[in-house]
This record gives structure tokens, C-alpha cells and sequence, in this order.
């Protein structure tokens, strides 16, 4: 049976109030920083743009709804249409007009929505790469085995840093690193993805610290990045100050829902999107960022959770792809606004505004529930 609704009734029902809580922070921030929704400019929670992200959290519930109850197992089955259909939009973004200067989005006609492809690629490649491994399972060992791996993940990374979008990119990484480590990879290759990964994180360290001067490495970097990219390497951009100077002024219990002077102000870039972090600290301050880190750690803890219980090779690659996806978003997003990381646009899972973001995330963890709550069939 490949969809049960009995099976709803085993759903780990801890992650229910924190999905609603994270979806209720992301109103609160979107109102507090969207435009009316009347021309008097009168002050009210309902935004034209809280309406439409309730809209996306809505569909966003039907799908995690629907994947829970689907059979994960089911997946194998259309493996590779889904990542064939994933490259095919990846690709066909690059013969579609840009929007803001770059190609991520497919503008939807008659909803007036756009589609961002490589929100639903990162799953594609977890479910794929899972399929994968189990299939290679006793020569998972070989060096093959994780070339060919490579290879599931290279083509999309590629066309997704194309775009460009290289923080999207960069999260495919991590989810391939920790899904060869649970999928049993040679142990060789495991050590030198950590340590490459390990001298991305020094080099970064080293910039934003300050140890080496971000115009010093200009030259070398500009051979495999554009200028732009290489920009938002400076620890001192506008935007990396005005998200730290957003935090400080919240203080400790923040200036208030609504009150914000610093990014109401037009300070700060993107409140309600790239910045939803900081925006929502000067409201709310050390408090309100303290609550958010707490809800986006017990999600990512149970996440990781259905990998441990999980009852076949698939699903716990699976969960475990997912986990670390939904954990880097979290890493990548807030080490960006708190000035430890380059802005790169990735999302702050179901709290940045976006359908594509809402719907990918919420798929993710209806497949997660899939999983869980058939640990104990065989």
C-alpha cells in the first residue's frame, strides 16, 4: 500500500508544535516588516505577504501530510525520474529570462509565483545518492563506487553554482560527505572530504578574522570566482554589518514586536528573507534568537533521531541526507547574519518567506515521518 493514513497516527508528534512555532516566528517577522494591506498604511499582523506565506505553510502541511503517510520505499521506484526532471529544470533555468540579474527562478504564470529549482534538488540528490548507496551497499568501499556518487552529485552542484548560487551549492557537500559516511565509503575518502572540508572552513576563518586581509587573496580568488562572489567574502560589507549591528540593538529582550527603528529604518537588506534572523533579534532580542536556536536545534535533533531507528539501509541514508540538510541551512544562514559566514542567500528553515523554501522543507520532513513511523514494520 503505497499511501496509509493509518500510519499518521505513528508520527513522531514532537516535531508538530515546533514546525508551528517556527512557522509562527516567520509570520511575526514577515508582518512586522512587510507592507500594509490597505493604502492608509494602518498597521495590521495579516500583510498582503503574511497571506501568502500562510498560503505556502498551507500547502506546505497537505504535502508533509501526504509524504508521511506515503511509503518512503516507494521512492526507489522513481528515483531516476525525479533526478532526471531536476536537471532538466536545473538546465532549462539557463533558457529562461534572469530575475535579479541571475538564473534560480521560473516565474509560474496565472498564480504570479515563482519556482526555485535547486530548493527541490538538494532532495533529489539526498533520495538518489540514498538509492544509490543502498544498491552499491557491499562494494561501498570502492573507489567507484564514490566516483560514481560524485558524479550523482556533481551535475547538479555545477548547475546550481552556475546559476550562480553558491551557498545552495556548497550545501551539497556536507549532505554527500555524511551520507558516504553512513552509506559505508572508504574511510580514506571520508578523511579527505572532512579535511577539504575542514580547509574551507580555516580559509573562511582566516578572512573573516581578519588574520589574512580580504583584498590579499583577491587575485587567486577571482581565477574560480566572480567578483561579485568574491565580494561577499569581505567581512565588512554593509550587509554583514548592518545584521550585527540589528542583533546588538535588540539587546536582551528586544525594542518590541513592530518597533524596530534599525531595520525598519531601510538598514538592513532583505528583513523578511535572507535576514529574517537578525530582524527578528532586534524585536525580540537575545530572548527571541535563544527560542529560535532552541526550536531549529530540537528539529534538527529529532531529525537526526529517525536515522537511529530507522529499519533499512534506505531510510536511514535517507534521514540522515535530510538531517544534515535541514542542519546546514540552520548552520549556513545564521553563521552569515551573526558575521562568521559570507552572505550567500540561503534560507532559515520555514522561517525565511518563500514558497519554494516552505514546500521543499516541508516535503523533507513528511519524507522523515515516512520513515519513522515504519521503524517497526517488516
Amino acid at each position: 500500500m503505497w499511501w496509509n493514513p493509518k500510519l499518521l497516527m505513528r508520527l513522531d508528534f514532537r516535531v508538530i508544535p515546533i514546525i508551528f512555532a517556527l512557522m509562527l516566528i516567520s509570520l511575526l517577522v514577515i508582518s512586522s516588516y512587510s507592507e500594509p494591506l490597505n493604502m492608509e498604511g494602518e498597521s495590521h499582523f495579516f500583510t498582503t505577504t503574511v497571506l501568502v506565506q500562510i498560503q505556502w505553510f498551507a500547502i506546505g502541511w497537505l504535502l508533509f501530510l501526504f509524504f508521511a503517510g506515503f511509503d518512503y520505499n516507494k521512492l526507489r521506484e522513481w528515483t531516476w525520474f525525479l533526478y532526471a526532471l531536476m536537471i532538466v529544470l536545473l538546465v532549462g533555468l539557463f533558457f529562461t529570462d534572469p530575475i535579479q540579474r541571475v538564473h534560480r527562478w521560473y516565474k509560474v504564470p496565472f498564480i504570479g509565483a515563482s519556482l526555485q529549482p535547486s530548493e527541490y534538488a538538494k532532495i533529489a540528490v539526498v533520495i538518489t545518492l540514498s538509492w544509490f548507496l543502498e544498491r552499491k551497499k557491499h562494494v561501498s568501499d570502492h573507489l567507484s563506487t564514490a566516483f560514481q556518487a560524485f558524479v550523482i552529485t556533481g551535475i547538479p552542484f555545477l548547475l546550481i553554482f552556475k546559476q550562480p548560487d553558491l551557498g545552495t551549492a556548497l550545501v551539497l557537500f556536507p549532505i554527500t560527505l555524511v551520507m558516504f559516511y553512513f552509506g559505508g565509503a572508504h574511510p580514506f575518502l571520508v578523511r579527505v572530504m572532512s579535511y577539504l572540508g575542514l580547509v574551507g572552513v580555516l580559509i573562511i576563518a582566516v578572512i573573516f578574522l581578519n588574520i589574512v586581509p580580504h583584498q590579499t587573496i583577491k587575485p587567486y580568488a577571482l581565477n574560480f570566482l566572480k567578483e561579485y562572489q568574491f565580494d561577499r567574502l569581505d567581512p565588512n560589507t554593509p550587509h554583514q554589518k548592518a545584521a550585527q549591528t540589528a542583533i546588538a540593538v535588540g539587546g536582551v529582550f528586544g525594542t518590541g514586536f513592530k518597533k524596530s527603528e534599525f531595520v525598519k529604518g531601510g538598514w538592513l537588506p532583505a528583513p523578511f528573507t535572507d535576514s529574517v534572523f537578525p530582524a527578528f533579534g532586534e524585536e525580540f532580542g537575545l530572548l527571541g534568537l535563544l527560542l529560535i536556536l532552541a526550536l531549529l536545534f530540537a528539529l534538527i535533533y529529532c531529525s537526526f533521531q529517525v536515522s537511529a531507528v530507522a529499519k533499512d539501509h534506505f531510510g536511514r541514508l535517507l534521514s540522515a541526507g535530510i538531517a544534515v540538510l535541514i542542519a546546514m541551512h540552520v548552520i549556513v544562514n545564521i553563521g552569515m547574519m551573526s558575521g562568521f559566514l559570507p552572505i550567500t542567500g540561503v534560507p532559515l528553515t520555514l522561517i525565511t518567506y518563500g514558497g519554494s523554501s516552505v514546500l521543499s522543507t516541508m516535503t523533507a520532513l513528511g519524507v522523515l515521518q515516512s520513515v519513522y513511523s515504519r521503524r517497526f514494520m517488516f
